[in-house]
């Protein structure tokens, strides 16, 4: 079973959202987002960039932690290289057209 996007409004009366686990576990939380429109388009950015994101370990080292060469070979991913731009703001405005449904003008003209 996936997990869920939970929409909710926050302490602050800002839209946010969460992805909980299909035990309950709330796995992240969004930053608060004006309008519930830019929410759902969050949703939307998480769910086409979530399962192609790289790993990139900025932690300090512990004993408990992988070893740093095997982070290395995930993907022959150099920690200096750049990440690719992605233009959410221009994914977001595409979600919120799609969203809002179709910008007709005039009457709907009986087709029988």
């Amino acid at each position: 079973m996936a997990g869920m996007f939970e929409l909710f409004v926050d302490a602050e009366s800002a839209f946010r959202f969460r992805l909980t686990a299909p035990d309950g576990t709330v796995m992240a939380v969004s930053k608060p987002f004006d309008t519930k429109t830019d929410a759902v388009a969050g949703i939307a950015a998480v769910r086409e960039y979530a399962g192609m994101g790289l790993v990139t370990d900025h932690s300090t080292t512990s004993t408990d932690a992988a070893p740093q060469a095997i982070w290395n070979d995930i993907g022959n991913h150099k920690d200096d290289s750049p990440l690719p731009k992605i233009d959410f703001h221009g994914r977001a405005r595409a979600v919120r057209r799609a969203v809002s449904g179709p910008r007709w003008a005039g009457a709907i003209h009986n087709l029988s």
